[in-house]
Order: C-alpha cells, then sequence, then structure tokens
C-alpha cells in the first residue's frame, strides 16, 4: 500500500529465451543460430519505485541484483518509451546460458526482458521493433536475431534498420559446443580485431559465407567441409583461447563437419549430422592438451525463438 491506495501491477509474465551461437565462422556480425538450451525470464512491472531481482542458475552472485541489471536496465527503456506509468519491476530469471562463453548470454538477457516488457505493457511493439531495440542495445543483430526469431538468420543493418531472414537449415544438424571454463568477455575479443583486413581476406569471407548459406538452404553436406573456413575474425583471436585450431581438426577427424569459434568465444562449435559424443569427447581431451578444462553440450537448433509460456 501506498497512502492507502493500492499500487497496479502489470499482469505477470514469463517469457523463453534461447541461446544463439553467432557468425558461425566466416559470417561475422551476420550469420546466427538459435540454440536449444535457455534463460526464463518471469516479470511483473509495479508502479512502485522499486526493483527486486532474484536470480538462479548461471550468474547468481555474479550478475548484479540492482538497476545495474542488464534486463532491468532494458525493461526500463521499453517502458519508458510507452510513457507507462510503472516505475519498478519484480523480475525471477533462470539462466541455463553459459556467461561469457559465446552462446550469447547478453543477447538472451536484452530480447527476454524486451519482450517480456513489451508484453506485459499489452504488446505495443511488433517483433521488427524488438529487433530494432534489441540491436540498438546489443550493437549488433547476429544474436539478437536468432534469439528472438529461432532457427538461422542472416542479418545486415541498413540506412539505420536491421533486416533479418530466418530459416531452418535443410540439414538435421547437431551442434556440440566445448565449453572452456573461463570468461572471455565479447569487448577484449573485438579489441583483438584489426582496424582493416586485405581485399583478399575480404573476398575469401565472401565466398565462404555465401557457401555456407547455401549449403544450409539446400541441404549439401559436402560443402560445409569448407565453408566454416574464415579469415576476418578467427585468426585474430586465436591468441585470447589456446589450442583453437587443433580443437577444430580433432573435431573434423572425429566426424564434424567443419568448426567455428562461437561467437566472440571461448567456446568452440563444431557442426555434425552424427559422431556427437565422440567429437565432443575429441574437442574437451584436445583443449586438456593445452591446460584448458572444459566441459561439451550437445545441443539441436532452435526453431522457434523468444516466445511468452507463461
Amino acid at each position: 500500500m501506498s497512502g492507502g491506495i493500492a499500487l497496479v501491477k502489470s499482469e505477470t509474465v514469463i517469457v523463453q529465451v534461447p541461446a544463439t551461437t553467432a557468425n558461425c565462422g566466416p559470417g561475422f556480425d551476420a550469420l546466427g543460430i538459435a540454440c536449444n538450451i535457455y534463460n526464463k525470464l518471469e516479470l511483473t512491472l509495479t508502479e512502485e519505485n522499486k526493483i527486486e531481482i532474484e536470480i538462479s542458475g548461471e550468474g547468481v552472485g555474479y550478475l548484479p541484483i540492482n538497476e545495474k541489471n542488464l534486463i532491468w536496465k532494458v525493461v526500463k527503456d521499453v517502458i519508458d518509451k510507452t510513457g507507462a506509468a510503472y516505475n519498478g519491476a519484480v523480475i525471477k530469471m533462470h539462466n541455463d546460458v553459459p556467461l561469457s562463453r559465446g552462446l550469447g548470454s547478453s543477447a538472451a538477457a536484452i530480447v527476454a526482458g524486451i519482450v517480456a516488457a513489451n508484453y506485459a505493457l499489452g504488446e505495443p511493439f511488433n517483433k521488427q521493433d524488438v529487433l530494432e531495440m534489441a540491436t540498438a542495445v546489443e550493437g549488433h543483430p547476429d544474436n539478437v536475431a536468432p534469439a528472438i526469431f529461432g532457427g538461422m538468420t542472416v542479418s545486415l543493418c541498413s540506412q539505420s534498420a536491421v533486416k533479418t531472414i530466418s530459416f531452418l537449415p535443410k540439414l538435421p544438424l547437431k551442434m556440440i559446443v566445448a565449453v572452456p571454463k573461463f570468461f572471455l568477455s565479447t569487448k577484449k575479443a573485438r579489441k583483438a580485431l584489426p582496424e582493416s583486413i586485405p581485399i583478399k581476406d575480404a573476398s575469401f569471407n565472401i565466398a565462404h559465407v555465401a557457401s555456407l548459406v547455401a549449403a544450409m538452404c539446400t541441404g549439401n553436406a559436402d560443402v560445409l567441409s569448407y565453408a566454416f573456413d574464415d579469415k576476418l575474425h578467427q585468426p585474430y583471436r586465436a591468441e585470447l583461447i589456446p589450442g583453437m585450431y587443433d580443437v577444430f581438426a580433432a573435431a573434423k577427424k572425429a566426424g564434424a563437419l567443419g568448426a567455428a569459434l562461437s561467437g566472440a568465444g571461448p567456446s568452440l562449435i563444431a557442426f555434425s549430422l552424427d559422431n556427437e559424443e565422440e567429437i565432443g569427447r575429441a574437442m574437451v581431451e584436445t583443449f586438456s592438451k593445452y591446460q584448458v578444462p572444459s566441459s561439451y553440450l550437445l545441443l539441436n537448433i532452435d526453431t522457434v525463438g523468444t516466445h511468452r509460456i507463461g
């Protein structure tokens, strides 16, 4: 109660948001895939100028539970855009997406906050609006787009607008992710990149990303044996991830179609049609040769994207 008047609360909304892997080798800041591990967010908006945040799973004791929390920041931004009379929130999150490992944890938080707030406010924004807002916060659409739409996405920014195509590959792809037990911030990974690259490397990447998307759309698995190669970002980030290229080689030797850095890393992702367990073990064993403890996840493509579950 406040001054004898009951405070107004919004309807409680629960959304589920998938992890994502971005770049997929040559598709720097353009390609992304939604993965079937999830964070869940329960949100109730309140008139009271107070926030309550409860976290379980990944990030307990690490993620802030005050106004610095990323989810609250994006929720507040959505409220401000509508002019609604809400000043606080009750936020409960359960996180299964590993933090700062190249699986889109920040994108998941951003998208979950925007989508949940949009539902709580009566859906004043459509999916394109959500994409634009999420990209503005994240800085690039490669993770937020698959988190929103599911499947595999190709995204670009054109004249201040974000354009995304979402589709399901015509291959029953399995994703094997070797997750090292150390953090690598996207900011640090981006600092490793040069200001410019040789035109021959740009041409190399254009050809490979076109081949990769064509293979996914046509179901041509043979093309994937070379389409994941990259000269735009992975060579410069390799020094941040001990044994990266040897882990790639071990994955392919164990039966993977190809392998790449997942997002900004440090996780490495292999793509296959079978032999997932063998590939995962080979990746972890190779990391261990470089004194990098790790574990592996066996993932499928999420086909739905972020949606309301309660």
